[in-house]
């Protein structure tokens, strides 16, 4: 291949001899030397030579072309690759490492000239179900159309880019004292939560909205990325669907959770989580008929954790079959020594759900520890079931065949379906303790005394949760109510109190102690 340069050096050489040779004559010198010397057939080779540098000329031109195709190519192979090393494939917006230049402009010039820059860190709620119900390329098609409307918000006042997954980012510069931000992602959140009609279904979503602002919350964009992060996480913790400004107090608090993610992993490790049981009495004759198994973590400097601070870390960890699991095999083990008609509860979680071989889990610890099935009710929430009726039902008929009862557990409080209590047959109802404890409100004393008489029709027993008053228990009993649980009954307690109370030497350990 001839380079371009080399070409362009032999057409100017080409050029002088040609004025070299008319300069001197030297065609009509040719002429007369050809003249001289025809005996010698010069014409013949002269008219050969000339051919083949009109041929050589046209060769350099079609060269010369081919040359400059090739330049092209190369350029658009160039384009093609900076481009896919700065944008996402997907949804065609600047990448991570676009916006991080980009945020260091806007952060030099606020340095320079004033004025204030916003780093939006944009996650979208609900995303995952729309891959697991519609597959990936509607969740793809989703992505695109996410972009589109993020991008129609943000406009020209700002960059708008993807970091990977369901994660948006955008920097806007705005002026000093401004509002920008705060309307921005308000809308955006808007936005988000408006239906997408993706391949002809209705697909419902969300998004939280971390706000970073230099140079109040960060010199760097490294920084402000990480103080946005640290906002986005805080909304997602609060509920979802909103967005939040960066404050410092929310680098504590990680660093707070990071230290109990810690503690949490190596208390799992160490079967540090135990198990407290709490009484579950009968109404009529204040007898004990079982005991609901509560996971309680001793923290060597914390104290006693409750499970309302690390249930939520372990299932973000991944880590809520691993205490489950522990505290029902516990359980068992210490349910097994009780009095033969006493039952043990146990709550089972959402995600544990999900999980195929639940069931198959679940019996292998009854075998292993040699409690009987019939004295174990597996508890689990409305809300954990409606995600997927028919794995539910077919994790709860598996356990119900060996005599395993399932528990609806904190009914009233999520769908209450009736729909929901005939597909899957459940054994028991448990009224949720915001209604115990809202008893004096006609309304809350209704929905007591419908979900009492429901439980009977279907010959269902009862249980009220959080009863802390005789004038509670009362009321309950009156309403048909069978059992109930709560600090008036007994406080959670661990396996030695729990022994003692069924040997009858409980008189100085069951006490109402709300500090549980």
């Amino acid at each position: 291949m001839i380079k371009k340069f080399e070409f362009w050096l032999v057409i100017a050489v080409s050029v002088i001899l040609a004025e070299v040779c008319i300069y001197f004559e030297a065609f009509e010198a040719l002429a007369s030397f050809v003249e001289n010397h025809e005996s010698w057939e010069l014409d013949e080779f002269i008219i050969f030579f000339l051919a083949g540098g009109v041929a050589s000329m046209i060769l350099l031109v079609f060269r010369a072309m081919e040359l400059r195709a090739e330049v092209k190519r190369r350029q658009n192979a160039e384009e093609k690759a900076t481009r896919l090393a700065r944008h996402d494939t997907l949804t065609g917006l600047p990448n991570r490492r676009v916006l991080t230049e980009e945020l260091e402009t806007a952060l030099e010039s606020v340095r320079v000239s004033g004025g204030e820059c916003a780093v939006f860190l944009i996650d979208l709620d609900h995303f995952k179900p729309v891959n697991d119900v519609y597959g990936h390329a509607a969740g793809d098609a989703l992505l695109i159309e996410v972009a589109k409307r993020i991008k129609a918000v943000v406009g020209k006042q700002g960059v708008v880019a993807r970091l990977g997954g369901d994660e948006f980012a955008s920097v806007i510069p705005y002026e000093a004292g401004g509002d920008l931000p705060n309307r921005l992602a308000a809308q955006i959140v808007r936005n988000m939560n408006q239906a997408f009609y993706i391949e002809g279904a209705r697909v419902q979503i969300g998004s939280t909205v971390g706000i970073a602002c230099a140079p109040r919350d960060g010199a760097t964009a490294s920084a402000l990325l990480h103080s946005a992060d640290l906002a986005m996480y805080e909304g997602k913790r609060a509920g979802r669907g909103g967005h939040r400004f960066f404050h410092a107090e929310m680098d504590d608090r990680l660093r707070e959770r990071t230290a109990l993610e810690n503690d949490l992993r190596k208390a799992i490790a160490d079967n540090v989580i135990i198990p407290y049981f709490q009484p579950v009495t009968e109404l009529s004759d204040g007898k004990i008929t079982g005991f609901e198994a509560l996971a309680r973590w001793p923290h060597p400097t914390r104290g006693m954790i409750s499970p309302e601070v690390f249930v939520p870390i372990a299932e973000d960890l991944g880590l809520i079959d691993q205490i489950c699991s522990s505290i029902l095999r516990a359980s068992c083990t210490v349910a097994r020594d009780w009095p033969k008609p006493m039952t043990l509860s146990v709550n089972i979680s959402p995600m544990q759900l999900k999980d195929p071989w639940l069931s198959t889990q679940i019996l292998a610890i009854l075998t292993e520890t040699g409690f009987p099935p019939n004295r174990l009710i597996v508890e689990v929430t409305e809300n954990a079931i409606i995600e997927d009726l028919d794995k539910a039902r077919e994790v709860f008929q598996s356990l119900q065949n060996v005599g395993v009862r399932i528990a609806l557990d904190d009914f009233g409080k999520g769908y209450s379906s009736l729909y929901h209590l005939r597909q899957l047959n459940f054994d028991h109802l448990k009224i949720d303790g915001s209604f115990v404890h809202a008893m004096n409100s006609p309304e809350s004393a209704k929905i007591v005394s419908a979900v009492a008489g429901l439980g009977k029709s279907l010959g269902m027993p009862v249980t009220a949760e959080g009863v802390e008053t005789t004038g509670e228990a009362d009321r309950l009993r009156a309403l048909g109510c069978e059992q109930a649980q709560g600090f008036l009954f007994g406080r959670p307690l661990d396996a030695v109190e729990t022994a003692a109370l069924l040997r009858g030497e409980a008189n100085n350990v069951i006490r109402i102690d709300r500090s549980a």
